[in-house]
């Protein structure tokens, strides 16, 4: 008879038993092919129920460690103790990604102010939705998103971008990662991409990671190369030329009008247009977008609201030209969309009732009060001495030209041996021989300028000190 104590059960007491003969089992304790005291012997034996003991027992036999045979009761299964040595020796060697030391200072890392973010507003609209919308939303979210977010969207795009989108163009999404990958299955793996170089490196992998042929396209100061754009063989270019990443280039008029043209000069070319960070313009009216000019529907406008709200509010969309969003809804519409109704709806009504605008115009304050102090630290540090600042005052991050023969992976090694983190605009060029060097991407959206100064010392001191 299996002797246990039962008033040890922390919860239900089959799964007390249950775990307490699988311990035995996996032990040895019980021994291959042993029969197991009956369920009524078992039961009058505990003073508990036989319906708990036959819980107990159906639990072991769904995970193969014991066996019913009939008229003859239960048998401990030969392959019992392997099984519990497979469930208790399994160990990965995989080289998960580590979260960065504590008093590691990142000067080129993307990162946002907890402090920034208006939980306050956000919490009010939260509860609201939770009172007035609980039937909403408990239904599978649609595809491309609620009518509700879509429409406000739709009017946010109108009164800040100057775009007349229909709210049926809209497709909302948890990232852009996840939108890219929508947009091959749409357009088609076989088609030829091209992408800006240097460019974002992750777009690279998805596209790569989908068995998509994608090739870069060099720049100039004024975007991506057209000329090269055309031999590429390219059916599909994926550009930033409100605030391209990592360079800061914004394409002026005449340069969105040459890559409008080659758009329309073959059928079934297009452009995604990833306006990333528009929000953030310091000076002058932003340009118009590409999608805005498009008059042939050849233009994909993508963005997002991790740069506006957060990166962990993981909400982007893409507007579709009229004939690209009949075609998905066409042959996509059985996705459904993979954020929740709870935060559709908490955004939808952070837009409609006004807090996007309030909150975008407070941010565009705090950020330009945040890039003039990061300027003064590196003019106060000494690095000023020893670089020059190339940007337009748009956008969240600049460029840094310093003054050193040190090559970019060497100065790379050591300011991370001194626990700063930086990136080089040499770093996201994917091919060519002329790849510029010494140019450092600082990224002040959550730089705190006492540790900045003090990094950009350090930056100075061993820059200008080769050997």
């Amino acid at each position: 008879m299996l002797t246990y104590d039962l008033s040890e059960a922390a919860g239900p007491i089959y799964k007390h038993l249950y775990r307490k003969i699988r311990e035995d089992i996996a032990s040895g304790v019980i021994p291959p092919n042993s029969r197991l005291p009956s369920k009524r012997a078992l039961a009058r034996n505990y003073g508990i129920s036989i319906v708990t003991v036959e819980t107990a027992y159906e639990l072991l036999m769904s995970e193969g460690y014991i066996r019913a045979v009939p008229r003859s009761g239960y048998f401990v299964s030969p392959a019992g103790t392997e099984i519990s040595r497979r469930k208790t020796s399994v160990s990965l060697s995989i080289a998960l990604p580590e979260k960065p030391p504590a008093d590691l200072v990142s000067i080129s890392g993307s990162h946002t102010d907890p402090g920034l973010f208006p939980f306050s507003v956000w919490a009010k609209l939260s509860r609201r939705i939770l009172a007035e919308r609980s039937r909403e939303l408990m239904d599978i979210p649609i595809t491309g998103g609620c009518r509700e977010l879509r429409k406000a969207i739709s009017g946010h795009l109108s009164s800040f971008r100057g775009m007349l989108v229909d709210p049926d163009q809209i497709i909302v999404g948890a990232g852009t990662e996840y939108l890219y990958s929508l947009l091959i299955q749409l357009l088609g793996r076989n088609r030829i991409y091209a992408t800006e170089n240097p460019c974002y490196q992750k777009l690279i992998k998805i596209y790569r990671q989908h068995d998509v042929r994608c090739i870069p396209v060099s720049m100039d100061d004024d975007g991506i190369l057209v000329s090269e754009l055309e031999r590429s063989g390219a059916e599909i270019a994926h550009i930033t030329p409100n605030h391209h990443f990592p360079s800061g280039i914004t394409m002026p008029a005449e340069r969105r009008c040459e890559v409008l043209s080659w758009s329309v000069s073959q059928q079934d070319r297009f452009i995604i247009e990833d306006d990333y960070d528009s929000e953030f313009r310091f000076t002058g009216l932003p340009l118009p977008t590409l999608f805005s000019m498009d008059g042939a529907g050849r233009v994909i406008y993508m963005n997002t609201f991790s740069k506006t709200l957060t990166p962990t509010i993981r909400i982007s969309y893409m507007a579709l030209p009229p004939d690209l969003a009949e075609r998905f809804y066409r042959n996509l519409s059985f996705y459904s969309c993979t954020v929740s109704n709870f935060e559709q709806h908490t955004l939808a009504e952070f837009i409609n009732q006004g807090y996007l605008e309030k909150h975008i115009n407070r941010m565009r304050l705090y950020y330009t009060r945040k890039r003039q102090s990061i300027l003064r630290a590196i003019d106060s540090s000494g690095l000023g001495r020893l670089s020059r600042v190339y940007e337009n005052r748009a956008g969240l991050h600049f460029l840094l030209k310093l003054a050193t023969a040190i090559p970019d992976s060497e100065l790379r090694k050591r300011l991370l041996e001194r626990k700063i983190l930086v990136r080089m605009l040499s770093e996201y060029h994917i091919s060519g021989d002329r790849v510029p060097e010494h140019l450092l991407l600082i990224d002040y959206s959550g730089l705190d300028p006492a540790a900045a100064e003090n990094a950009f010392r350090t930056i100075a001191e061993i820059a200008g000190n080769p050997e």
